[in-house]
């Protein structure tokens, strides 16, 4: 399970939307998104004036993005 799983996963049940950032806030040139946690900088940005149900839908996005980039057989 990836950091983003786990925080994903820890965070279900619990009141609010925990952010996907991990500190790791660099941009892929190639992506346009954070290296550590998927977002766009629009994601990044407006994540403190989403409502939960926006929030959902970008952690959403956020692991897809990270499957997609992970090479085949390489976690899970």
């Amino acid at each position: 399970m990836s950091r983003l799983q786990s925080i994903w996963t820890r965070s279900q049940g619990r009141p609010g939307v925990a952010s996907p950032c991990i500190s790791v806030c660099r941009m892929s040139e190639d992506t346009g998104y954070c290296k550590g946690c998927w977002r766009s900088l629009d994601e990044i940005a407006g994540w403190s004036v989403m409502d939960d149900g926006a929030k959902r839908a970008v952690w959403q996005a956020v692991l897809a993005r990270e499957a997609a980039a992970k090479p085949l057989g390489e976690g899970a």
